[in-house]
């Protein structure tokens, strides 16, 4: 298969998807290696806004999203609202973040508050998950973050969230 027709294929599967996949799930359309060419090429393709869209990396895989500079055409049409976060549950998000695996009794000590509601709303909106138990007494929850939460806050991976201290430390991608 041709270089073109794989990107088009991609390009098609992950306007499909609306949400990241990665080479794995790409791979029924080609090797790794054309999978990787491909991508590479419809970067560099829609790197420059022409098209109104771009590829990010993000969470493992590869997603498209609108380019920066046609984010106010969007705005005007669709007028998006981005997604509402309390100041608790950015806090208690932040906390799991850089700290996980967390116990709710670790995350309360390190806030100082309690934070079973906030959890279980960071639960349920698929941010933060259970990723097992601590070996203690009573075998607490061990809490992490999702894919869910790269995604959306536009990282690739945990290495990427800003080290503490500089600036504001998580921004919504909407």
């Amino acid at each position: 298969m041709d270089i073109q027709n794989l990107k088009a294929q991609v390009l098609a599967v992950l306007f499909a998807a609306g949400r990241p996949l990665s080479l794995k799930e790409l791979s029924p359309l080609g090797s790794e290696e054309a999978l990787t060419r491909a991508v590479v090429a419809l970067e560099r393709d829609l790197a420059d806004g022409r098209l109104g869209v771009q590829l990010e990396r993000v969470a493992g895989g590869w997603r498209l999203v609108v380019h920066a500079v046609h984010l106010s055409a969007v705005e005007q049409v669709l007028r998006p609202t981005p997604p509402r976060i309390s100041k608790a549950a950015l806090e208690v998000l932040a906390l799991i973040a850089y700290q996980q695996p967390l116990t709710r009794a670790e995350l309360e000590a390190l806030r100082g508050k309690s934070v079973e509601g906030v959890l279980e709303g960071l639960v349920e909106r698929q941010l933060v998950q259970i990723v097992g138990e601590k070996d203690a007494v009573g075998r607490p929850k061990l809490y992490g973050t999702t894919d869910r939460f790269l995604e959306m806050f536009g990282l690739e991976s945990l290495a990427d969230l800003p080290p503490l201290g500089e600036g504001p430390v998580l921004l919504l991608r909407s």
